[in-house]
């Protein structure tokens, strides 16, 4: 509960690795927790937001546990706006063990996943979009969904959305008044409020068109490549992640299991599967291999659908296209190099089409841009931008949506101002659930358990 102190080790746990682990403590008790663990020698001031070193020794024996740094926060000026000491370990797992453990024993309770953060927005230091942002900022798989995380940290979601709740509950308070003080004031403008409405929808929608967005720079990108054996799949791949994650011969069927490399292409991760080749075979090992290759293929969000330019367009090629047809495609004549791609005729469907030369490295920047232009044709884009909703904010700014074009649908039929006020609760409840203003403690637990403990 909010209130006693927590700790938890907030740094990866990982033997033979990492220099340092850090030890968090937050509460009432952070303090003299630290000055009964803590040893400083000489005459080192123990003020906030200031650095001691010394060493920790168990407070009974006084055996030696570790040499160490100690970071005092006190509140307010601290993560939590508690009273926060971090001891600054050496790393692996004994040290910050050994620590964590003296912790507990002096009374500190071991921090739930995301606790830390929990009690930050509980305490006033961040709303609910920042303290999601610092989820996301600490899972951002490329440089731009760090970038759209941390204008979350600063805000630039949260503004806007305060700001539409404000308008929504300014104009509840006009229709209120009229209601109760009818007599008294003028008549309600309708033509200004029907103006201030449609603004609201616009901007929420402006906001909403980037739940997309959001959702491809979090999870990123699948893209499976698909061919016949040694059409040079493993060869594209290699080229493409300028490794040899793959192995490469003149043997048609060496791949025998998909292998996958992590790419950033434009701002946007992309996991890159290369596929066993697909054929009829009798072995064993490639069969259960060409099988993979299809439930790979059935779980990409695009496929690299790649032939030989040497063979052209093969029945087997067709046969395989048939298998994924449904799915978003780009053609990929490979090994232009050895024979032009000009008499190479794919089915009209396939539009998008790349030619590339992998053994010689050709032609993979115009395979990156015919990804780009595919992502982008599905209405997603890897342009630059500071917001970028999740799927809980999408579904709230979802319903505030629905209840502002009710309270026009309201006003256009002339009914009465009681009326107004309910889709109106309803825009500002659920704005609110996206700021954390209005917030069930359950929508709470599921929020912060996807934090890890020590944050």
């Amino acid at each position: 509960m909010q209130g006693d102190t927590i700790t938890a080790i907030a740094t990866p746990v990982v033997p033979e690795q990492g220099s340092v682990g850090i030890v968090r403590v937050s509460g009432e008790q952070a303090l003299p927790l630290a000055r009964t663990l803590f040893h400083a020698p000489g005459k080192q001031s123990w003020e906030s937001h200031r650095i001691i070193y010394g060493y920790i020794r168990h407070p009974v024996t006084q055996q030696l546990v570790d040499e160490a740094l100690l970071l005092i926060m006190q509140a307010p000026r601290s993560y939590t706006r508690e009273d926060i000491v971090e001891f600054h370990c050496h790393g692996g797992i004994i040290p910050v063990q050994q620590v964590l453990q003296l912790c507990l024993e002096e009374g500190a309770r071991l921090a739930q996943p995301g606790e830390f953060t929990l009690r930050a927005f509980l305490n006033g230091r961040l709303d609910l979009t920042e303290a999601e942002s610092i989820a996301e900022l600490v899972g951002a798989r490329s440089p731009q969904a760090s970038h759209v995380a941390l204008a979350g940290l600063q805000g630039k979601l949260a503004h806007p959305i305060q700001q539409l709740r404000a308008t929504c509950l300014e104009i509840l308070a006009e229709v209120e008044a009229r209601i109760d003080f009818e007599e008294d004031l003028p008549p309600l403008d309708e033509s200004d409020i029907r103006t201030r409405l449609q603004d609201a929808l616009a901007e929420v929608n402006r906001i909403l068109a980037t739940a997309d967005q959001g959702e491809l720079l979090r999870s990123g990108l699948k893209v499976a490549i698909l061919g016949r054996p040694n059409v040079g799949k493993s060869s594209l791949l290699n080229a493409w992640s300028r490794s040899d994650r793959a192995i490469v011969t003149e043997i048609p069927g060496t791949t025998r299991d998909v292998v996958e490399s992590q790419l950033i292409v434009g701002g946007i991760p992309i996991e890159v599967i290369d596929t066993a080749g697909i054929r009829d075979t009798a072995e064993t090992v490639e069969k259960m291999g060409v099988e993979r290759s299809r439930h790979a293929a059935q779980a990409a969000d695009l496929i690299l659908l790649t032939i030989d330019s040497q063979a052209g367009w093969t029945t087997e090629d067709e046969q395989i296209y048939q298998q994924v047809e449904h799915r978003p495609v780009i053609l990929v004549i490979n090994k232009t190099d050895l024979a032009s791609a000009e008499a190479v005729q794919p089915p009209p469907a396939l539009t998008q089409t790349v030619t590339t030369a992998a053994a010689t490295n050709q032609g993979i920047e115009h395979l990156e841009e015919a990804i780009l232009a595919s992502v982008q044709t599905g209405n997603l884009t890897a342009a630059e931008t500071d917001v970028a909703i999740n799927q809980r904010q999408a579904a709230a700014l979802t319903r505030a949506k629905t209840a502002l074009e009710q309270v026009q649908e309201t006003i256009h039929a002339q009914l009465p101002l009681d009326f107004w006020t309910i889709d109106l609760r309803s825009a500002i409840q659920a704005l609110g659930e996206i700021t954390g203003e209005e917030v069930s403690e359950s929508v709470l637990d599921r929020i912060f358990s996807r934090f890890c403990i020590g944050k």
